[in-house]
């Protein structure tokens, strides 16, 4: 068991003051029938999908507000283990649901609900003329990665080495939400992003498959937390994300399934 110290309760407090609410208005999480605040960190690429399922289960949960936490799975991770209140964790990893199972801070087995592969994201118009994987190790191309410790850049490395591709990043993003940003501003001529972050663009970024991609398939898992608030509610949201609506939404959004 972590013993809160009181760097983790500022970073707590913190963190609450900067979550997304799903219901637009904030909630005391005061646990009062139709009163609570259900907190969920959740891995950026899913950020679409997840919002979509929060709005779902404040329908079906009158009073009940979803506030959503995302981010690189890793911080998100680390976070948890210093005491950052939240009811549900879903990475974009096992690597990362491992930080939060080995120490402790999950409640029962973590679910693998959804499956995301890499594809190479270009801006509009492909100024850097890339075609295939291989282009992404040509001199003078710009490049943007995630950082190697959360799970975009785990897979992106993995696939590169498979394609036998060695590339120089411009630079290393904290999450993949940021890697898209940059392609999508004309800022890197390409980067490695999930197929799901492609598609929810909007045609504001091209995406270019590569079959090694196949080799860093991501297994998303999902958990309740340790300790959580509000334990009922957790349960309820994971069976709605692991359920038939779930899979629905995720499946639009491009995820495949586990």
């Amino acid at each position: 068991m972590f013993k809160r110290t009181a760097s983790a309760a500022v970073l707590a407090l913190t963190l609450l003051a900067g979550c997304g609410d799903v219901g637009g208005e904030g909630s005391s999480g005061s646990g009062k029938p139709g009163g609570a605040t259900l907190t969920v960190f959740a891995a950026a690429s899913l950020t679409e999908a997840f919002t979509a399922l929060g709005k779902t289960f404040e329908d079906a949960h009158p009073g009940v507000r979803v506030r959503f936490q995302f981010g690189g799975s890793s911080t998100l991770a680390q976070q948890i283990t210093q005491g950052a209140p939240a009811d549900v964790f879903a990475a974009a990893s096992p690597a990362t649901m491992r930080t939060v199972t080995g120490a402790g801070d999950a409640s029962g087995q973590p679910r693998v609900f959804a499956r995301n592969r890499l594809v190479i994201a270009v801006p509009k118009g492909d100024p850097g003329k890339v075609a295939k994987v291989g282009d992404l190790g040509r001199p003078g191309l710009k490049v943007v990665l995630c950082a190697v410790q959360v799970p975009c850049g785990a897979a992106a490395g993995t696939a590169l080495a498979a394609a036998g591709v060695e590339v120089e990043p411009v630079s290393r993003e904290k999450d993949v939400k940021a890697v898209l940003t940059k392609v999508g501003l004309g800022e890197a001529d390409a980067g490695l992003v999930y197929r799901t972050d492609v598609k929810a663009a909007g045609g504001e970024v091209a995406g270019i498959e590569f079959p090694e991609a196949a080799r860093a398939i991501n297994d998303y898992p999902i958990v309740e937390v340790a300790r959580a608030p509000h334990g009922t509610l957790a349960k309820e949201f994971i069976e709605l994300v692991v359920g038939e609506q779930g899979r629905s939404v995720l499946s639009r959004a491009g995820f495949e399934g586990p």
